[in-house]
């Protein structure tokens, strides 16, 4: 198999299950033409986690790493009135294209933006009683997940559900002498997963217009 024929599996998923509409193409080229790199969720994976927040019944949901706010829209959709999306962005730049993307969704109302880096804003985040949080998405800087996985446990509850994205890095998590920090920084926090009670994770890994990757998911089901 080749990646030409996951794109074009891909690309047949979309289209045939109508997944991506105007609203998410709109976002997308708002993306593209600020010159933010395409490292967003695919638009089946962006409904994949719609439907993780319509299974979670979340009301409220933190995103790690926000981007131009592709992979935010789809979720703050999933949300029942009155939820909402804390989204955190280190980058100002991205942050604005978001901000932008949001107010074109008409989501602003349910999506609070912070800009900043993670590790800075999630104490303020606790402080604030923000949390606990349903449904926690990790989609940042992959030498930090360690510490943005033992973040997402603190605002998490029981029943809550923490997903991470490219956890499988085209195969190269494998590696165990790779000199890569984002390689490590996943190496790092799947060997944290077993030693942590009151959670159960997996990872998938998956094929598409992405390439080869995968998502780390874990239930918290500690009290």
């Amino acid at each position: 198999m080749t990646q030409e024929m996951w794109t074009a599996v891909d690309n047949y998923i979309v289209e045939t299950l109508g997944l991506e509409k105007s609203l998410y193409r709109e976002v997308q080229a708002a993306c593209d033409a600020a010159g933010l790199p395409p490292i967003q969720v695919s638009a089946s994976q962006g409904k994949l986690l719609e439907i993780f927040v319509r299974m979670t019944r979340a009301q409220s949901v933190l995103e790690i790493g926000t981007l131009g706010g592709y992979s935010t829209v789809w979720m703050a959709n999933g949300l029942p009135p009155g939820g909402r999306v804390v989204t955190l962005e280190i980058d100002v730049k991205h942050a604005e294209v978001a901000a932008a993307n949001f107010a074109r969704a008409g989501l602003s109302d349910r999506i609070d933006l912070r800009i900043g880096p993670a590790l800075e804003t999630l104490p303020v985040v606790e402080r604030e009683g923000a949390g606990p949080f349903d449904l926690i998405f990790i989609d940042a800087d992959k030498a930090n997940i360690p510490s943005y996985f033992e973040w997402a446990l603190k605002l998490s509850r029981f029943g809550s559900v923490i997903i991470v994205d490219n956890v499988v890095r085209e195969g190269a998590v494998i590696e165990r002498d790779s000199t890569d920090v984002s390689v490590q920084g996943v190496r790092r926090l799947n060997e944290m997963l077993p030693t942590i009670e009151g959670i159960e994770s997996t990872v998938v890994q998956t094929v598409g217009g992405k390439g080869y990757d995968g998502f780390t998911i874990v239930f918290v089901r500690r009290q």
